[in-house]
């Protein structure tokens, strides 16, 4: 039996040859039957498309790279869970590559480096990139950038309001009798906009409280880790009037900061109450579990996914758009005991 062909798939499948191929090259929108018919057809034949004349013709190459700083942080790995197989159905295979927050690498993936014909269009969540790099990246490229860089007008910025998120936060500690609240996680360079954001929230909140913000218990750190949030609490823990309630800028900075009160033998949420950001899976199971602002992953996801693929397919000039996904507050143990 010689090799199957796509006529052959069709046939099959009872569709049209541009059917199979809109459904093979994720090309156009096709119905969860139609293209459920022209998958069975393809594993019952063995059908195994021409990529390469494929990728010739169309000047294609039908995967898309996602850039991200760190592959050991929770929060990428479970977004990397929902837009792999969001654009494995549209039909693309997924790149991943770690940057370690290095600009000049960076840099590099977002010109007219020699990895630029391996993809078709990047979703990217830089760390090292300032905005003016941005607005020197390959024009040609499609680009949809995720946390805090602004989009200039030629590539998408999806993300939720940080300033939103943050502020809901520490209205919670706030609302839980908290007074002394410290923040840890500010990141006062160019680069670190989404902890800068993060910080006019805890300072918003103060301020619609009528409460006064004490700049001294503001704790910078360069990573949103375990250790870093384990050392600045150590350090908000040694002062003479040490906070009763901590915001952290990630779920991984409050767990550091929780060990640290633990070995300190004090009681998490009674001596001191701590609240995250990222909503990410081992928050969810510690003791005390973690009270967490919990963005909506699977729509930022999707939605980068999509603008994307619309970036891909256009031949005409897209205005970049900003795309706000919904978040909200999760209360956890760590901030209240007696959890509902």
């Amino acid at each position: 039996m010689g090799e199957s062909t796509l006529r052959d798939v069709a046939e099959l499948a009872g569709v049209s040859p541009r059917t199979v191929s809109n459904v093979v090259n994720g090309y156009a929108r096709v119905t969860d039957a139609t293209r459920s018919k022209v998958e069975h057809a393809i594993a019952v034949l063995g059908y195994r498309p021409n990529v390469l004349a494929r990728n010739l013709a169309t000047g294609r190459s039908g995967q898309i790279v996602v850039v991200v700083p760190y592959l050991d942080t929770p929060y990428f790995a479970e977004l990397l869970q929902t837009i792999i197989p969001t654009a494995r159905k549209a039909g693309y295979n997924v790149l991943v590559d770690q940057t370690d927050g290095d600009r000049d690498h960076e840099v590099e993936l977002i010109g007219r480096g020699p990895r630029r014909f391996l993809f078709d269009g990047m979703i990217i969540s830089p760390l090292g990139l300032s905005q003016e790099d941005l607005s020197l990246r390959d024009p040609t490229l499609p680009l949809v950038v995720l946390g805090e860089r602004p989009s200039d007008g030629t590539f998408d910025h999806v993300g939720i309001d940080d300033v939103a998120a943050a502020t809901e936060a520490v209205r919670h500690l706030i609302s839980i009798g908290r007074r002394r609240i410290a923040a840890i996680g500010d990141q006062p360079y160019p680069t670190g906009e989404a902890a800068q954001l993060r910080t006019r929230g805890f300072r918003a909140a103060h301020t619609a409280a009528g409460l006064p913000v004490d700049e001294s218990l503001i704790i910078s750190t360069t990573r949103f880790n375990r250790a870093d949030g384990a050392t600045a609490m150590a350090a908000l823990l040694d002062r003479a009037d040490p906070p009763d309630a901590v915001f952290c800028y990630s779920d991984l900075v409050a767990s550091g900061a929780i060990h640290t009160a633990l070995q300190r033998r004090l009681r998490v949420p009674e001596d001191i109450a701590v609240i995250g950001y990222d909503d990410i899976e081992d928050g969810r199971y510690g003791r005390p579990t973690i009270s967490t602002i919990s963005p909506d992953k699977k729509a930022i996801a999707q939605l980068a996914v999509e603008r994307l693929i619309m970036r891909i397919g256009s031949t005409e000039p897209v205005l970049g758009v900003e795309l706000r996904a919904a978040h909200r507050l999760i209360p956890r143990e760590s901030t209240l005991r007696d959890v509902p």
